[in-house]
């Protein structure tokens, strides 16, 4: 089969994401099994060298974003993927690839924790996300599909967005977006991608290129850093998506994003058809956080909802766009507790506890 001419295809989260990154022209995949992304190694250790790349099954996930590191810093579009715990070790070699300005795309299918947890879905890993995760001052831009075909479209993007402003681009996706087989609509396969002046690639007839995060002289990290903070500010004023629902007549709204938007997204349908004036606001990149956005669509409500599958992460970006000091109900299943629409539409009903 010459995936090269199909346009349409019914594909797992993580076999979409794979599409995505090989379509988006990446030529390096390194990554370790852990449940509920497994299908996205195996798939990959067959697509990488059908599409002229390199897959390698790394011996341990700390392993496997150090080999990312290493084909980034040479100029080749890398990808890694894991699950929750996985991604807690591959953390140090983020801040590294951070520090040193490096694209890289990295995926983590959010599992049940703290600790080994379990292996269904779960939002838990939202804080880790956004704040940076490993040691140090930095960022990492961070999407958040809430189907399979948006993952492909996220992670389709993702390199591009990693390639322009040097720097990791994060998929918080979760095992539900993992395992489920959903119709994908392919885009174009990338066949230019951008010339990099600044990677390693052999000095033959130019001056050496130095790529680094050790900066021993007093005052050279600082400086650094703030270069680094220069970069993020720039991010946050250009980067911002999110998505609203039924908005225009509200009275009150809800947040929530990833798979627990898409649940939330029935449970507003049937709240909207019970005569409630409810709209729904999904933040697409957690980092940068549509913060501004959201206090425009807060400036027009009497109460705020928020649902995630957690205890309660998103919710602190949400209470700083809440400039109003509007009362704020939460619902959330932590632990791998995934809420129906039903659940959620009584949980509206009643208010919710107070925060």
């Amino acid at each position: 089969m010459d995936k090269k001419k199909i346009k349409k295809q019914l594909l797992t989260g993580c076999e979409a994401a794979g599409e995505a990154a090989i379509h988006a022209g990446c030529k390096f995949y390194a990554g370790y099994p852990i449940t509920p992304q497994n299908r996205f190694p195996e798939y990959m250790s067959k697509r990488m060298p059908e599409s002229g790349g390199v897959f390698i099954q790394a011996e341990s996930e700390v392993s496997a974003i150090n080999m990312v590191f290493g084909a980034s810093v040479c100029g080749f579009r890398a990808l890694t993927s894991s699950s929750s715990p996985g991604i807690s070790l591959k953390q140090e070699g983020i801040s590294y690839l951070a520090g040193c300005e490096l694209p890289a795309v990295i995926i983590n299918m959010n599992r049940g924790g703290p600790g080994l947890g379990d292996v269904t879905p779960s939002q838990s890993d939202y804080f880790q996300a956004t704040r940076g995760g490993g040691h140090g001052d930095y960022r990492t831009i961070v999407y958040a599909p809430w189907d399979v075909q948006e993952i492909y479209d996220l992670t389709y993007i993702a390199f591009d967005i990693a390639d322009k402003y040097r720097n990791p681009v994060l998929i918080l996706a979760d095992g539900m977006i993992a395992q489920i087989i959903e119709s994908v609509k392919f885009k174009k396969e990338k066949k230019k991608l951008p010339e990099k002046k600044w990677a390693l690639t052999g000095c033959k007839g130019r001056k050496p290129n130095s790529i680094k995060s050790l900066f021993l002289t007093p005052g050279v990290l600082e400086k650094h850093n703030w270069k680094l903070y220069k970069k993020y500010k720039k991010i946050e004023e250009k980067e911002v998506r999110y998505k609203t629902y039924f908005c225009e007549d509200i009275e009150s709204i809800l947040v929530s994003f990833g798979t627990c938007a898409r649940i939330c997204y029935e449970s507003v349908k049937i709240a909207r058809e019970n005569g409630i004036k409810i709209g729904l606001f999904r933040p697409i990149t957690l980092w940068p956080f549509p913060y501004n956005e959201l206090e425009k669509m807060i400036e027009r409500v009497k109460k705020i909802y928020v649902v995630e599958m957690n205890l309660g992460q998103m919710i602190e970006d949400v209470k700083i766009a809440n400039k109003k000091n509007l009362p704020i109900y939460f619902y959330g299943r932590p632990g791998g507790g995934v809420p129906t629409p039903e659940e959620i539409y009584n949980f509206l009903i009643k208010n919710g506890s107070n925060l």
